[in-house]
């Protein structure tokens, strides 16, 4: 077990830095301006994704919570959602409009670590 978490925070690390500093680099060089931190999106989507993922993989441990992984990733979902709302509330809820290149770049981390996040826990859940 102790080897499946050091590889997902190994890949979420490495992920979180090529992603960012390659879709960091896209923005700057066409001078691009975004209203909120690309950085902080990033680091909450590779912080939340690597955290659902070794906590799946602690719950795959117990009998009694086996048959229930399904769900409680369904609920890490909802809980991720909210917790971003809350996070990054005043860049998302008090801008007044937000440009087309700014709602791709709140995208593309959530879909990057979603999309490694799903394939993880697919693995796990198969597995048991």
């Amino acid at each position: 077990m102790n080897k499946d978490i050091f590889k997902y925070i190994v890949v979420f690390t490495a992920l979180f830095l090529i992603s960012f500093y390659l879709h960091n680099f896209s923005i700057t060089s066409k001078e691009i301006n975004l209203s909120f931190s690309l950085e902080k999106t990033y680091i909450f989507h590779a912080f939340f994704s690597a955290l659902v993922c070794i906590n799946m993989r602690f719950f795959s441990e117990n009998k009694k919570v086996k048959p229930q992984l399904g769900f409680i990733y369904l609920a890490s979902l909802i809980l991720k959602l909210v917790l971003f709302c809350i996070v990054f509330y005043n860049p998302l809820f008090t801008a007044e409009n937000f440009t087309i290149s700014e709602k791709i770049s709140l995208l593309i981390p959530l879909l990057i670590f979603l999309f490694v996040e799903v394939f993880f826990t697919i693995k796990i859940l198969n597995r048991n």
